[in-house]
């Protein structure tokens, strides 16, 4: 039998009086990470009951615009890379890496 392992990634959020996000830290020890400051986290979970996509969006209230713009097309080109790696169907992830090279260009994003 073999050796169940497990890892683990914490997230650290510091609010403000409002709790709008001041400050975001995360750690994944098993990646070399501790306590590394970020400005934005995107995170998706599948909850296999309600067979729906649950989401945690958290950005700081400095997080620049033209970053946050950069952040959501890399996400999106990652996300077309994971499609393609989870079900096989390249047709249907060059077509989202179609709409992300539309999405740059619009944001321009690419020169």
């Amino acid at each position: 039998m073999s050796k169940s392992l497990n890892s683990e990634i914490k997230f650290n959020v510091q609010l403000d009086e409002n709790r709008v996000p001041e400050s975001l830290t995360w750690t994944a020890e098993d990646g070399g990470v501790n306590q590394e400051e970020t400005k934005a986290i995107m995170l998706s979970i599948w909850d296999n009951n309600s067979k729906e996509t649950l989401r945690i969006d958290l950005w700081t209230k400095d997080m620049p615009v033209d970053e946050m713009k950069q952040f959501f097309h890399q996400t999106l080109v990652a996300m077309a890379d994971t499609y393609q790696r989870a079900t096989n169907d390249e047709k249907m992830a060059d077509t989202m890496r179609d709409f992300c090279d539309y999405f740059a260009e619009k944001l321009e994003l690419k020169g």
